[in-house]
């Protein structure tokens, strides 16, 4: 608990820059390093209506978000970096802010006459964007998410992070563990899923999901000042904000009970989420303990669901429903004969209970043991009625 404020407070002490219209700088004196990935970065913080640019010096030059301020090019240049230095402009999102400044750049005489500005975008980035870069004939790159782009000499993994908008793109330096952003992630806020541009929260979750299981240290966002080493911090604060929209509340709520609220939603891996957090404040929450457990058994992550039925096993020996989640647990890693224990231990005082029936018959069957699984009546009667080809074909 101590390490979580102690990360949320050193995240609030790095401010976003206020008063004079922003310059660029050079990202390596902003984290104060010498690693020649940040080293090579040029950052120009948003103003009014851009969003943040970020320029790449290499053999060449790479913009990601050319923003929309005609000024950001005129400082540019006036760094000693000429316009046909500019080989690829890549977007995270096709917003104006993000995105009108592809054509500040084409307005240069140098640019316009070689047309060798390569535009990378997500493939489902705005149509009438990628018209008009097409109607004066520049090429462009649609991208999916997957995908390893090369930007002025580093390898960066391109990863579809739809939500705020559908063609939300993150760019990934796996090497240094940093993560371009775009609106998908920013500090001290989340942007709100523009339903005009295919936003959606859940999207959004899928999205912030799959950078949490990036190793990010730091955020490089499409707003605000860029952060060092707290990466993780601020994408799981997104992910929190995402999951109380979902579960429909505007308050904080215990952890436990925002679990309960995304299991009814059939959403697993953010009540997962959820419980690990309630479990960081409290080891000893056996409420999120056994939510954890029946949703990683649900999950199909059997193996980690173990450890923490036989902690409730300890707790609470006799209930049913903890001994009948570690036998389907112990089913999932394919322990089918061990599986047998548990759920004789439930039958052997509620023998009419339905769900320990089936899937002792089940844990039978799979092990070999048909006649002795199609003699326990609760399992014949699914059996019959459900189960014969599916188990017929484990069984194989």
């Amino acid at each position: 608990m101590a390490e979580i404020q102690e990360e949320e407070k050193q995240l609030e002490t790095q401010e976003i820059d206020e008063g004079e219209k922003p310059t660029w700088k050079r990202l390596s004196e902003i984290f104060e390093t010498d690693d020649p990935f940040f080293n090579s970065i040029l950052f120009l913080q948003g103003y009014d209506f851009s969003s943040n640019s970020y320029a790449i010096e290499g053999d060449y030059i790479t913009i990601i978000d050319p923003g929309n301020d005609y000024t950001a090019f005129i400082q540019l240049f006036e760094k000693g970096i000429k316009p046909l230095d500019i080989k690829k402009i890549v977007i995270t999102h096709g917003h104006r802010d993000h995105v009108m400044g592809t054509f500040e750049l084409f307005r240069y005489s140098d640019i316009m006459q070689n047309r060798d500005i390569q535009v990378i975008l997500h493939e489902e980035g705005p149509f009438e964007f990628k018209e008009m870069i097409k109607k004066i004939e520049f090429p462009y790159t649609e991208i999916r998410g997957g995908e390893t782009i090369e930007v002025s000499g580093f390898q960066l993994e391109a990863i579809h992070t739809p939500g705020h908008t559908i063609d939300g793109v993150t760019y990934y330096h796996a090497p240094t563990k940093t993560a371009f952003t775009g609106d998908t992630v920013l500090p001290h806020a989340m942007a709100e899923p523009d339903k005009n541009a295919g936003g959606n929260f859940n999207y959004y979750l899928y999205g912030v999901k799959a950078l949490l299981k990036k190793d990010i240290e730091n955020i490089l966002p499409g707003h605000g000042m860029p952060v060092k080493s707290l990466g993780r911090t601020v994408i799981e604060q997104t992910y929190e904000s995402l999951m109380m929209k979902v579960i429909g509340v505007e308050k904080k709520i215990r952890w436990v009970d925002g679990a309960m609220h995304l299991v009814q939603k059939g959403l697993l891996e953010e009540a997962v989420f959820c419980c690990d957090k309630a479990l960081a404040f409290d080891s000893n929450n056996l409420q999120a303990v056994q939510l954890k457990a029946f949703c990683l058994t649900d999950l199909d992550k059997c193996e980690e669901a173990l450890p923490l039925f036989d902690r409730l096993i300890d707790a609470k020996k006799d209930d049913p429903g903890i001994l009948i989640g570690k036998g389907r647990a112990l089913m999932g890693v394919g322990k089918y004969l061990e599986s047998i224990e548990y759920f004789d231990k439930v039958l052997e005082f509620h023998p009419n209970v339905k769900d320990a029936q089936v899937l002792k018959g089940m844990a039978l069957y799979l092990s070999g043991r048909f006649e002795e699984a199609l003699e326990i009546e609760g399992f014949k009667e699914e059996f019959i009625g459900r189960f014969r080809e599916t188990l017929e074909k484990r069984a194989k």
